[in-house]
């Protein structure tokens, strides 16, 4: 008798076959009401920036290999701000920011690529961030992580957890696990995003992009669709309440991949981060929920290198047997230890990563050791070189 499975994975394949022409068209691309926008924005990609920052007060801003520099234009007020932006925002985020909140949006401008923005108030005065995202889809060795973590892309089911400050690459990072599945695997893929901030073309895998505000009108409500969408793989672009972390985990145990970011600083922090978002008598469950969904929590940050640019320093623990078992019993503590125990499975700890980068010449020995978290445990692995 036939595996019904295979049936499924012909199809795709067809499937895939069929859409591989098909780009997605989710923006259509800014054009001449925000020239003036389109110039700085053509200035930060000449210079090979990463951000353009508009404060009021002050020329607009680049950010280009970590450091701020002045852009050709006038002094900006709110209104100018405002006047520039304005074109790209659309009418339901118009409204939220008329009532004080901070957006988020992603917007495409024509032949400069896509741009993620936050547009907030600051002194009560009109501000905003904007991020220069890759022209294309990066793929993981793009990144340069100073260890091999392309096999989270291989992972049959479970709860992949990426971690780190605001600006350490969480994205990136997500967004090129999905290209190097779609390379690999003919799987179907839903991501759920706010915005969405990197558009994938169908490789071997379908991929579609659900954005929040546009497609559907939340997180949890976008989980639900997909999962009756008969995903394999299924991207959250944050974990940021507990209804879509309930439902994050429920795909995972159930034979889903999740891949999602958490703001957290290692595993023990992203644990606790994820069950203290509950109720305190829900918080027993759902750690041993946890123990029997997760899968990996990679840990990354962005650090200067020698060379002005900017490189992934980043810890991985492969979850085990010891690690859920230390989930279920919430003695987070001793999950520093366990990335040590499963350094075969391909864990390695902040540390390992710091030393590779100093042995590789990207970064000063001094500068490694203020960025440790165990300077002892970097002072060994240098000495040991």
């Amino acid at each position: 008798m036939s595996d019904p499975r295979n049936h499924r994975v012909d199809d795709l394949d067809r499937l895939v076959s069929e859409l591989h022409e098909l780009g997605p068209s989710r923006s259509a691309p800014v054009t001449g009401d925000t020239l003036e926008l389109g110039d700085w924005l053509r200035q930060v990609r000449a210079q090979d920036g990463s951000d353009l920052l508009l404060v009021a007060g002050l020329p607009p801003l680049a950010r280009v290999k970590g450091q701020m520099s002045r852009l050709h234009g006038e002094t900006l007020s709110s209104e100018d701000i405002e006047g520039a932006v304005s074109p790209i925002v659309p009418s339901r985020l118009r409204e939220r920011y008329r009532d004080g909140e901070a957006i988020d949006l992603g917007f495409t401008f024509k032949g400069l690529g896509r741009f993620r923005m936050n547009l907030h108030r600051e002194r009560g005065r009109a501000a905003a961030a904007i991020r220069a995202l890759p022209t294309r889809v990066p793929r993981l060795p793009d990144l340069h992580f100073t260890h091999d973590v392309s096999f989270l892309a291989e992972l049959p089911r479970g709860l992949v957890l990426v971690c780190g400050p605001t600006g350490s690459g969480k994205t990136t990072t997500l967004a090129a696990l999905v290209a190097e599945i779609n390379a690999r695997h003919s799987r179907h893929i839903v991501t759920v995003e706010d915005p969405i901030e990197y558009e994938h073309t169908h490789g071997r895998s379908v991929i579609e992009q659900v954005e929040i505000g546009i497609d559907a009108p939340d997180f949890p409500t976008a989980l639900r669709a997909a999962l009756r969408q008969a995903p394999d793989v299924i991207v959250v672009g944050e974990l940021r309440d507990p209804e879509t972390m309930r439902i994050a985990l429920a795909a995972a145990e159930t034979g889903h991949v999740v891949l999602a970011t958490v703001h957290a600083t290692d595993a023990a922090a992203a644990v606790s981060r994820i069950a203290d978002g509950f109720p305190v008598e829900r918080q027993s469950a759902v750690r041993q929920e946890l123990a029997m969904a997760l899968a990996a929590v990679l840990t990354q940050s962005l650090v200067p290198t020698r060379s002005g640019t900017l490189a992934p320093i980043a810890e991985l623990l492969v979850v085990s047997y010891g690690a859920r078992q230390h989930i279920r019993k919430n003695a987070l503590q001793h999950l520093n230890q366990e990335i040590t125990i499963t350094r075969k499975s391909g864990s390695f700890t902040m540390e390992e990563s710091l030393a590779r980068l100093v042995h590789g010449g990207g970064l000063d020995r001094a500068d490694a050791i203020l960025r440790a978290a165990h300077p002892e445990e970097l002072e060994s692995l240098l000495r040991g070189a």
